[in-house]
C-alpha cells in the first residue's frame, strides 16, 4: 500500500511484540542463559550457540557472524522480507491494523478499497466453512474428503469449505445494498448477468479452498467441483487482490507449518497440497490453473534454496516439465537447485503419498532428477550423438537455453557438459550464437526485485574489533569510557533527559566514539520514548548502526556481570570523567594550535583556565 509508516505505531508496535516469540521456534535450542535467552544462530552454520536473545532490550545478536537487530530485522534477515512486509508481519501477530501516512487522497480511496475487498472474502471463507460444518447438503463434501483420506484438523489448517447447491446462497448471507453487491463482484464472488441485470454466485456445489497470500489474508478462492459439472476445478478470476501468475496455493501454509523451510514441491492442485500435508509433507505448493511462471521462481528462491517440481510419468507430464525447465534456466542463480520428479503412470502425489507412505514419497524426492541431469537427459535421448548432424544440432539447442541463464558457476559447468557430449571446445562453444563470456558478473533478472536489506551486522573483520568468543564463557576486561557511557545509555535510555546537552559530547578524543557517543544522547533525548529497538529501526540504513554493533560485541558479556545499579553508577561516572577530563585536555590541545594574535579575549582567558585546571 502507497504511503509512509508513521514512526509512532512502529515505536508502538515494537513495544507491543515480544522478541522472545517471534525467535522461538525459528532458533534451534533457544534457552534460558541467566536474564537473556541463546540457541544457535539461523543466519550461519554452528555447533555451540552464539546467538543471543535479550528480553529486556528486545534485541538479537550473534557473536559468531554479527548478526543483530529487533524483532522487525529479525524477520527481514531470517524470512526475506522487505522493511514493510515484516512490520506488517509483526503487525499481524499482535491484531494490528498498519497505518500509512503521507497518502493522497487517491490512496486513502484505494487503501480502503482494498481492505473491503480484503474483509469480504474473509467474511467468504468464513462462510464457506461454516457450511461444510452445518449445511443440511454437506456429507457429499465430507464423505468426498474422507475418502481422500483427509482429517478435520488438516481440513481446518487449509480452511477447507464447501459451497452449498443453489445460485445465491453467499450472495444472501454477505450481501445487502448495490454497493455490497459490486464489492462482492469486485472479489470475483458473483458474477453479473447483464442481461437480467442481476448477480449469482460464482462457486457452487463445490469443496472450496481459500488461496492465501504472504500475510494470510485470503485473495481468492479455488474451488473442487462434487457433481458432473465441468470444469473440474474452478478459480476465482484475476482481481485486484489475486493475480494467478504470482501466487501459489499452500505456500502461507508451508511458512506456517516450518519454522525455516530448505525446500519447496511444486504440484498440480489443491488435493495434492492438503493430501501430502496430511501425511506429514507440509511444504508442498501449487500453481492456479497456470504454468510455473519466473514471477513464481523468483519468489520461491527468495525463500528456500532448493525447488522440486512434480509431473506425471506420461508425455504430457514431459512436456509440462521440459516447460518448467525453460522457466527456471533464466531465474536460478549459483547456490540454487531445481529437480524434476516423475511419477508412476496413473499416480498423483496425493494417491501416492496415500499408497506408499510420507518416508517413501520424501525418498523419491531425495532422488529426483537434478536440473541439469534433466536438461540434457531430455536433449540428448532422441538425438545422434554419433553423427557430426546430431552433435550440431544438441548443441545448437543446449547453448540457445544456456544463453539465457545467470553468469557463474552452474552456467560454466553447463558450458563443459556441452563440451563433452559435442566434442566441441571452450572456445568454440562461447563463439556459437555470440555466447557471452562466463567471466562477466551476474545481471539482476528484470523480473526479480533487490533482495530486501539485510539487517546491519558487525564489522567481524575490522583490525580493531576483539575476535568474538567462541564459548559463551563468561570473560572480563577493562572497557574505556566511551564503552562505559555507551552500554549505559542503551541500558537507561531515559536518563539521557538528565545528560548535558549531546553537542557537549562532542569533539571529544577518539573521534569515532565520541561522535557516537553524542548521537546516541542526542537520540533518546530528542526522542525520549524510544528504546534499542526502535534506534535500530531509525538508523537502519545507516553506516553507524554497524558501529554500534561493533562496540556492542565487545562490551556485552561485560555489561551482563555487573547489577544493574552498578551499571547506572558506572555509567554516570564515565559521563562525568569524559566531559571533566578528557574534554579539557583536547580544548587546551585545539587552542594551543593558534597563534595569540588570532585569538579572541574569551579563548585567551579560556586558555589560562585550562592550563591552571591540567597543572
Amino acid at each position: 500500500m502507497a504511503g509512509r509508516i508513521p514512526q509512532y505505531f512502529i515505536d508502538d508496535l515494537l513495544a507491543r511484540v515480544n522478541i522472545i516469540d517471534v525467535v522461538d521456534g525459528r532458533v534451534d535450542k533457544l534457552k534460558r542463559a541467566g536474564k537473556n535467552y541463546s540457541g544457535l544462530c539461523p543466519f550461519h552454520k554452528e555447533k555451540s550457540p552464539s546467538f543471543s536473545v535479550s528480553p529486556d532490550k528486545q534485541f538479537y545478536y550473534c557473536f559468531g557472524c554479527g548478526a543483530g537487530g529487533n524483532a522487525i530485522g529479525f524477520l527481514m534477515e531470517y524470512d526475506r522480507l522487505d522493511f514493510p512486509t515484516a512490520v506488517e508481519e509483526l503487525a499481524r501477530l499482535v491484531g494490528l491494523e498498519v497505518p500509512r501516512e503521507n497518502s493522497t487522497p487517491q490512496q486513502a480511496q484505494r487503501e480502503k478499497h482494498l481492505k473491503d475487498l480484503y474483509g469480504i472474502l474473509d467474511e467468504a471463507a468464513r462462510f464457506y466453512e461454516e457450511q461444510l460444518l452445518r449445511h443440511p447438503q454437506r456429507q457429499r463434501a465430507i464423505d468426498y474428503l474422507k475418502n481422500r483420506g483427509l482429517t478435520g484438523q488438516v481440513a481446518k489448517a487449509f480452511g477447507i469449505g464447501f459451497a452449498p447447491p443453489g445460485w445465491d446462497n453467499l450472495m444472501q448471507a454477505l450481501g445487502g445494498d448495490s454497493q455490497r453487491l459490486e464489492g462482492l463482484e469486485q472479489a470475483g464472488m458473483l458474477i453479473h448477468n447483464e442481461e437480467r441485470h442481476s448477480h449469482y454466485d460464482r462457486f457452487r456445489e463445490r469443496i472450496m479452498f481459500p488461496i492465501r497470500d504472504m500475510r494470510g489474508r485470503v485473495i481468492a478462492f479455488g474451488g473442487r467441483v462434487l457433481n458432473d459439472e465441468k470444469p473440474k476445478y474452478l478459480n476465482s478470476p484475476e482481481t485486484e487482490t489475486f493475480h494467478k501468475s504470482r501466487e501459489l496455493y499452500g505456500l502461507y501454509e508451508a511458512r506456517q507449518a516450518n519454522s525455516q523451510l530448505k525446500r519447496l514441491l511444486i504440484v498440480e492442485g489443491y488435493m495434492d497440497v492438503v493430501g501430502l500435508a496430511q501425511y506429514g509433507i507440509r511444504y508442498a505448493v501449487a500453481t492456479l490453473g497456470t504454468a510455473t511462471t519466473a514471477q513464481h521462481l523468483e519468489r520461491l528462491f527468495k525463500l528456500v534454496p532448493e525447488v522440486v517440481f512434480c509431473f506425471d510419468g506420461d508425455a504430457a507430464g514431459r512436456k509440462a516439465a521440459t516447460r518448467a525447465l525453460e522457466t527456471t534456466l533464466p531465474v536460478i542463480r549459483d547456490g540454487q537447485e531445481a529437480r524434476f520428479l516423475f511419477l508412476p503412470e496413473g499416480e498423483d502425489p496425493d494417491s501416492l503419498v496415500r499408497r506408499e507412505g510420507s518416508d517413501a514419497f520424501s525418498a523419491r524426492l531425495d532422488e529426483a532428477l537434478p536440473l541439469s541431469e534433466f536438461f540434457f537427459r531430455s536433449l540428448t535421448e532422441d538425438a545422434d550423438l554419433n553423427s557430426l548432424a546430431g552433435k550440431a544440432s544438441v548443441a545448437n539447442d543446449a547453448l540457445a537455453l544456456v544463453r539465457s541463464m545467470q553468469p557463474g558457476l552452474l552456467q560454466q559447468m553447463m558450458l563443459e557438459r556441452i563440451s563433452e557430449l559435442t566434442g566441441l571446445s571452450q572456445s568454440q562453444i562461447n563463439s556459437v550464437n555470440n555466447l557471452q563470456e562466463i567471466t562477466q558478473p551476474a545481471a539482476p533478472s528484470r523480473e526479480s526485485a533487490p533482495p530486501p536489506p539485510a539487517p546491519p551486522r558487525a564489522f567481524r573483520d575490522t583490525p580493531d574489533a576483539a575476535p568474538a568468543p567462541a564459548k559463551s564463557k563468561k570473560r572480563k576486561r577493562n572497557l574505556n569510557l566511551y564503552e562505559i557511557a555507551i552500554s549505559g545509555i542503551l541500558h537507561f535510555p531515559r536518563d539521557a533527559a538528565s545528560l548535558p546537552r549531546a553537542d557537549e559530547f562532542e569533539g571529544l578524543p577518539d573521534q569515532h566514539q565520541s561522535r557516537l557517543l553524542a548521537r546516541l544522547v542526542r537520540y533518546f533525548q530528542e526522542t525520549p520514548d524510544s528504546s534499542l529497538g526502535t534506534l535500530v529501526v531509525d538508523w537502519l540504513d545507516d553506516v553507524q548502526l554497524q558501529e554500534l554493533f561493533l562496540v556492542l560485541n565487545e562490551i556485552a558479556y561485560e555489561s551482563d556481570l555487573e547489577s544493574p545499579e552498578e551499571l547506572r553508577k558506572n555509567f554516570h561516572g564515565a559521563i562525568q570523567r569524559l566531559l571533566h577530563e578528557h574534554r579539557p585536555e583536547h580544548e587546551l590541545k585545539s587552542l594551543r594550535s593558534k597563534s595569540l594574535q588570532t585569538m579572541t579575549a574569551d579563548e585567551k582567558q579560556r586558555l589560562i583556565e585550562l592550563s591552571r585546571y591540567r597543572h
